[in-house]
């Protein structure tokens, strides 16, 4: 009975061994990928270093020159590092939300935090705040994030008050999506010259201004929501049968929706508090992870993030390769690459179905 019983589940026992090896395969690829773009980022830039004098850098600031340790460990390791850092919490939060929502086209930016986000910046140029006199940078970064929780909360009242459905949340989204433009457009029409170009180049994204301190930030705030993720990694794979599927077997989604908002929310805010608006990886990450990896959540998820961080370093990469001796606004390159990959993805699926 035993033997008949071992034997039946053998081949189950096989397969399931196989899907984990394989995805844990593809994760290891993407991690490898991830590596790779950071290095060539780290490797490119105005000031030639080659790789050898980078390792070597890299194994003690000693070992180079007081230009180059300047250079490697002020200038490119930071903002190499944001970039791998803010392409994996937009790729994170992209991913939850397009499940908490059953919508593969939802994002952070669909529901209007980066709008939010954006409009707390301008508004800190253009009226010239500090911050408790900590100056400009961190005034911008703060009133980033104040709106966009600002927008969160908006969504969960209007989502509670009215119905909490996922239409109804992504329709609140783009409404607030629109008004957040709006508010930007008027910031633009009444500030002087220096406040609007200030603007415009910070909604174009750019990792220019990161600093150790920043990537610091982002990498408690993406580590508690990975942590926090993985906890409701069964609750977001049941979310992709449906809502009623998913009460059925006892979820609470309407919990788990809230939680999602408020972690993407954070996500958003944070990332692009520190480099500005930078679109398409919350979106087409999510996408390309889910061609790869599929629907579970344990691989799904962290997958998400490792393909928003390959965007990001990669479009990093492009960013100051595309012009020579000029860096082009990673926020300009992400949109120029992410639209051709997102109607990639769109024919082949259709093509596939």
């Amino acid at each position: 009975m035993t033997i008949g019983v071992a034997s039946t589940h053998t081949p189950l026992s096989s397969q399931y061994r196989r899907f984990v090896f394989r995805r844990q395969l593809a994760l290891g690829a993407f991690a490898i990928v991830a590596v790779g773009c950071w290095m060539l980022d780290v490797s490119l830039g105005p000031a030639e270093l080659d790789l050898a004098t980078i390792l070597r850098g890299l194994q003690d600031r000693a070992n180079l020159s007081a230009g180059e340790a300047v250079i490697l460990w002020d200038i490119r390791l930071p903002q190499s590092l944001m970039a791998l850092l803010v392409g994996a919490a937009l790729g994170l939060a992209g991913a939850e939300i397009q499940t908490a929502l059953h919508n593969p086209l939802a994002s952070p930016f669909t529901l209007g935090v980066s709008a939010a986000a954006t409009f707390g910046a301008g508004l800190a140029i253009v009226l010239g705040w500090d911050f408790f006199g900590l100056g400009a940078t961190y005034a911008v970064t703060a009133f980033a994030f104040v709106t966009a929780a600002i927008a969160t909360v908006l969504i969960l009242v209007m989502t509670k008050r009215f119905g909490g459905g996922a239409h109804t949340v992504v329709l609140f989204g783009i409404a607030l999506l629109f008004a957040f433009e709006a508010l930007v457009w008027l910031l633009q029409f009444i500030a002087d010259s220096d406040a609007l170009q200030q603007i415009v180049f910070w909604t174009m994204g750019s990792l220019g201004r990161v600093e150790w301190q920043h990537v610091a930030i982002i990498t408690v705030v993406l580590l508690v929501c990975i942590t926090l993720s993985a906890r409701q990694v069964w609750q977001l794979t049941a979310l992709c049968n449906g809502e009623e599927q998913a009460r059925s077997i006892g979820v609470a989604v309407e919990r788990v929706r809230v939680a999602v908002l408020l972690r993407i929310s954070l996500l958003t805010a944070t990332a692009i508090a520190f480099v500005g608006t930078i679109g398409f990886v919350g979106l087409v990450g999510p996408h390309i992870a889910r061609l790869t990896l599929g629907e579970d959540h344990r691989y799904f998820l962290p997958g998400s993030a490792l393909a928003g961080a390959i965007m990001l370093s990669g479009a990093s990469t492009l960013s100051k390769s595309l012009v020579p001796g000029i860096t082009v606004p990673i926020g300009i390159v992400t949109a120029l690459v992410g639209v051709p990959i997102f109607m990639a993805l769109v024919l082949g699926k259709r093509r596939a179905a």
